[in-house]
């Protein structure tokens, strides 16, 4: 259970400034995480990390000399938005471009690629090496498919260590490639997590049994089964990671033994005795094992075996000196404490004059905003207890503060005089910063594309508000890769604009259109309830997921459903 927090929502940010006042001499907060405190050369490539809160010492504790010059911190279990993303860049960049690197989750792929692609449009080399190392998500020859877990410390450091040594931006994403092609982790669990002010973990395992092939975000595993004594634990981790040992490897590894946060140091070094023996056994020569609480789950109970099958510059990356807070190697010069490139936050916008009626509807808006936010706030357990049927159970938070920030941004947008095109966009960007994760990023992205096609010199007709949700759906379609059948929020929301292009065409009127179509939309929501998931977090626990619905296909429906 968390329980040490003050306001839960606040609960990562909160982290993060008790963490840098503790660290100071190595890392400085900025907007969305953690930078390094101290010099870097000109020209060095900047490795940025990250991803959500909740797995200390990922990812903030690898900020320093030999490793990350800036870590990304989302709230709990979520991926950090694309506008944080950015931020942590440009605060860590010095003239030699950036490598991003992050754990294979949809929400983290979405937000990075999309702030790599800010990065490269102001003339910033960037690149991104997403982390596949757990085997039981997805098959050998589907790898680009699996999750990031314990693996991202390797890949992380053995990138940073290049950076450090020297090599370009290309250089360096080539060696990142590598040692994530050679890391596999396999990972159990004991007992679920509970996130901060939750009532509950996100999900149970019986007495005496253990999940097998759990997420670094609480995910479930994918099979139950009793628990093992040390040995025979041991000798499951090991034989499930040996069969993916190359046919020309050396015999010289890397070996994580990682704790998830409420399996301790006594119990792990118990279990490394028996892993250690028989990695010895197998003819392997283990290279600076590491054993402790690498990435954790918050008080999640279980633990995780890492392998990366060296070659001479993987093991002198490896092995080469680094200082952060959490990973210690060997000695580094930190260097002088540096003058900080600001970065500024963005401020309050400015917006264009507006004419009368399209600040009436910026108001109207506004109003159905508000009673967004109440259903929102009243379904966040429900919608939480969906999402961690098969995904990590941080859809409610997620969603509610989303609207929250989106509600925020279209009141002072309203009280500025702003059109409802421009209040709509302005609150899109609030949503997505404020959110992260997947839905974070498809609804604030969404959300603009809808604005764009409304206007601030004239009040939208049906037709008009028909054509905007089309060109939202659109975006949403092409920037997540989802389509329809995939058991996403796309599912309520394509035969939403399908209904309401109708019924526009039939002529109705808005209020009665988008009625109608509402309902169209909590059909379809409910009806995902049959479908096995394609893509997202869910997908490797498919069949936990069949016989309920998507959890953004039903939020959707919900918001979609307020009267206007």
């Amino acid at each position: 259970m968390t329980t040490v927090f003050n306001d839960a929502t606040r609960f990562a940010d909160d982290m993060l400034s008790g963490f840098t006042r503790l660290h100071a001499d190595l890392v400085e907060k900025v907007h969305g995480g953690v930078v390094r405190a101290t010099e870097t050369a000109p020209g060095k490539v900047a490795v940025v990390i990250g991803g959500g809160s909740g797995h200390y010492p990922a990812f903030a504790g690898w900020v320093g000399p030999g490793l990350a010059d800036g870590a990304v911190c989302g709230d709990v279990f979520a991926s950090p938005s694309t506008q944080q993303i950015e931020s942590v860049a440009r605060a860590a960049e010095n003239g030699g471009g950036v490598l991003f690197s992050y754990g294979n989750y949809a929400g983290d792929v979405l937000n990075f690629d999309l702030a790599q692609d800010r990065l490269r449009a102001a003339g910033v080399p960037a690149h991104s090496i997403p982390v596949t190392d757990d085997v039981t998500s997805a098959p050998a020859d589907d790898a680009g498919r699996r999750r990031g877990t314990a693996g991202d410390l390797v890949v992380f450091k053995i990138a940073g260590a290049a950076a450090e040594a020297g090599y370009d931006l290309d250089a360096v994403t080539e060696v990142a490639r590598r040692a994530n092609a050679r890391t596999v982790s396999f990972g159990i669990a004991f007992a679920g997590c509970t996130l901060p002010g939750a009532d509950g973990p996100l999900f149970t395992v019986p007495e005496g049994r253990m999940g097998v092939g759990m997420g670094v975000h609480g995910e479930p595993g994918i099979a139950e089964q009793d628990v093992l004594p040390s040995a025979e634990l041991a000798s499951m981790l090991v034989e499930k990671l040996l069969a993916e040992r190359p046919a020309d490897h050396d015999g010289r590894v890397i070996a994580l033994l990682n704790g998830l946060g409420g399996t301790k140091y006594e119990e792990l070094f118990v279990l490394w005795n028996d892993v250690a023996g028989l990695l010895g056994k197998a003819d392997l020569q283990v290279v600076a094992p590491e054993v402790g609480e690498l990435i954790t789950s918050l008080d999640m109970a279980g633990c995780s075996l890492t392998l990366t099958w060296l070659d001479e510059e993987l093991e002198r990356f490896w092995t080469a000196p680094a200082t952060t807070p959490a990973f210690r190697r060997g000695h580094t010069e930190t260097g002088a404490h540096r003058q900080r490139r600001v970065v500024e936050e963005s401020g309050p916008a400015g917006f264009a004059e507006a004419a009368p009626e399209s600040r009436a509807a910026a108001a109207g808006l506004l109003a159905l905003a508000e009673r967004a936010d109440v259903a929102l706030e009243a379904a966040v357990d429900d919608l939480g207890h969906l999402d961690a049927i098969a995904g990590d159970g941080d859809h409610g938070r997620g969603m509610s503060a989303g609207m929250t920030a989106a509600l925020t941004a279209l009141r002072a947008a309203v009280e500025a005089g702003a059109g409802v095109s421009s209040a709509l966009g302005h609150a899109g960007d609030a949503w997505g910063e404020r959110a992260g994760g997947t839905s974070g990023a498809l609804w604030g992205t969404g959300l603009r594309a809808v604005a764009d096609r409304l206007s601030d010199t004239t009040a939208p007709g049906a037709q008009d508000v028909a054509a905007a949700v089309r060109a939202g759906l659109d975006h949403v379609l092409g920037f997540g890769k989802a389509h329809v059948g995939d058991k996403t929020l796309i599912d309520a929301l394509a035969p939403f604009a399908d209904a309401l292009d109708a019924r526009v065409a039939a002529g109705d009127g808005l209020r009665d259109a988008w009625s109608a179509a509402a309902v169209v939309a909590d059909e379809a929501a409910r009806a995902t309830a049959e479908l096995t998931p394609r893509i997202g977090r869910a997908r490797p626990l498919a069949e936990r997921s069949v016989g309920h619905p998507d959890p953004g296909a039903v939020s959707l429906a919900l918001i979609l459903g307020v009267d206007l």
